[in-house]
């Protein structure tokens, strides 16, 4: 997926989207809340285009939390279904113009088909390059961030390293995103000001953007928008900025 000529050198790197306000969307046309997941997918789709066109390299994008395993059963087979279809859909174009696809969170707890098209997803595009698309699915962070601990402790107590070698580095390498860079710019949609335990590690120097518009109807002119707060920003990961210095 080529990036834009005119991209702009102010453009983050890495851009993640919490995706908020599909059944609020399909409420207000007095639909269920699948219509509004399955017109969340095309939103997918519109953005993941437009990000690779406007030179972002890595999207992540919140499909499906821990947390929603509390929804009703039919919503969240719901759910699984368009992951389903996604991928049936989407995967050979995806591959075919150079599309990396991860899926972080949780696998243990997925039916054996889920986890095969996970698999599958990432297997054959694995080698391409020029855009990553994450998507956490079955994914909270404080799980993420337990599950890493574990680990770590896990190897302490087999003697593979000492308790002093721990710092943040060896720490996030046992996170599921290991290998993608922090993300410059969190967006959410759907007007609520909150991370829902998304990315609580990553996202420690990221800017947010905050937009009022239900996922369905997010459009690349609202990432555009995002974009131009974002470069507007000054961000100085815990420093300051003295007088007088660019």
């Amino acid at each position: 997926m080529a990036a834009s000529e005119a991209a702009s050198v102010s453009v983050p790197r890495h851009v993640a989207i919490i995706m908020d306000g599909n059944g609020r969307w399909a409420a207000a046309r007095g639909r269920p809340r699948a219509f509004g997941h399955r017109a969340g997918v095309e939103a997918v789709r519109r953005t993941v285009r437009a990000a690779g066109e406007l030179g972002i390299t890595h999207l992540t994008l919140f499909g499906f939390s821990t947390e929603n395993w509390r929804r009703p059963a039919e919503e969240i087979d719901a759910l699984f279904d368009l992951l389903r279809r996604f991928v049936d859909a989407d995967l050979d174009r995806l591959e075919s113009e150079g599309v990396r696809v991860r899926i972080i969170g949780r696998r243990d707890n997925l039916s054996p088909d889920l986890r095969a098209i996970v698999e599958r997803a990432e297997a054959r595009t694995a080698s391409n390059e020029d855009f990553t698309l994450t998507i956490a699915f079955n994914y909270g962070s404080r799980d993420e961030i337990v599950r890493a601990a574990r680990a770590l402790a896990e190897r302490v107590r087999q003697g593979e390293i000492a308790p002093e070698d721990i710092d943040a580095e060896r720490f996030a390498c046992h996170l599921d995103t290991v290998g993608l860079p922090d993300p410059d710019l969190v967006i959410r949609t759907s007007g609520e000001r909150r991370t829902s335990n998304f990315l609580l590690w990553q996202s420690a120097y990221a800017e947010f953007v905050f937009l009022d518009v239900f996922w369905p109807d997010f459009s690349r002119e609202h990432l555009e928008g995002a974009l131009a707060e974002f470069a507007g920003r000054e961000r100085r990961y815990g420093g300051v900025k003295l007088h007088g210095t660019a």
